[in-house]
């Protein structure tokens, strides 16, 4: 007698990674993306410029201002955000639905704010994990490195960075980042144990 096999449910689930500027995340979710292929990485949207070697529709749907308040004004977003003064970002509804379209696990990079309204807009179906530098002044550091940064731009940086480091209580989970290594295991340990949340055994 043959058995039909147990398809299991797709569940509708976020990963957030959430840090200041220059805390690392960006390189956690990269490593993640790799390790995970059942991840899919949520394009923001955002008003600010384009950097080198960015693209439109991978690291960012960039947007004109115009183009951005006249999705806020139609509700397309999931949660959106005045990060700078007039710089824009925000996660596109449609965005998330096509991913998880895809039965993807949709893993998003983003600010501390919009990461806070993505875990109060999600509950239980998202985790958020907190990636904190090991000091300021490591962070100050990491920034000053960037040669994208102006001066103006740095100082803008850190000032937000400060306010961002009092968040860290907000989410589900907090990794310092002092060894990467570490620091991205415990991510992905953190994570594993969100999607399987009860022990399976063989």
């Amino acid at each position: 007698m043959s058995h039909a096999p147990v398809v299991k449910t797709f569940e509708k689930k976020l990963i957030v990674i959430t840090a200041p500027s220059g805390a690392g995340k960006t390189s956690i979710v990269k490593k993640l993306l790799r390790h995970f292929p059942n991840f899919a990485f949520s394009v923001s949207a955002t008003t600010r410029d384009k950097r080198t070697g960015e693209e439109h529709g991978k690291d960012y749907y960039f947007l004109s201002h115009e183009e951005f308040k006249k999705k806020i004004n139609e509700h397309a977003f999931a949660e959106h955000e005045e990060v700078y003064a007039n710089q824009f970002y925000g996660t596109l509804k449609d965005e998330i639905e096509r991913l998880w379209a895809m039965r993807k696990t949709v893993i998003f990079d983003i600010d501390v704010k919009g990461a806070e309204n993505l875990k109060k807009q999600f509950g239980v179906h998202c985790h958020a994990i907190f990636i904190k530098p090991p000091s300021k002044e490591t962070l100050l550091n990491r920034l000053k490195a960037r040669s994208s940064e102006s001066a103006d731009s740095l100082k803008k940086r850190l000032k937000r960075a400060e306010e961002e480091l009092t968040y860290e209580n907000k989410f589900d989970y907090v990794v310092e980042n002092k060894d990467f290594d570490i620091a991205y295991m415990r991510v992905k340990n953190s994570i594993v144990r969100f999607l399987n949340p009860t022990p399976v055994f063989h």
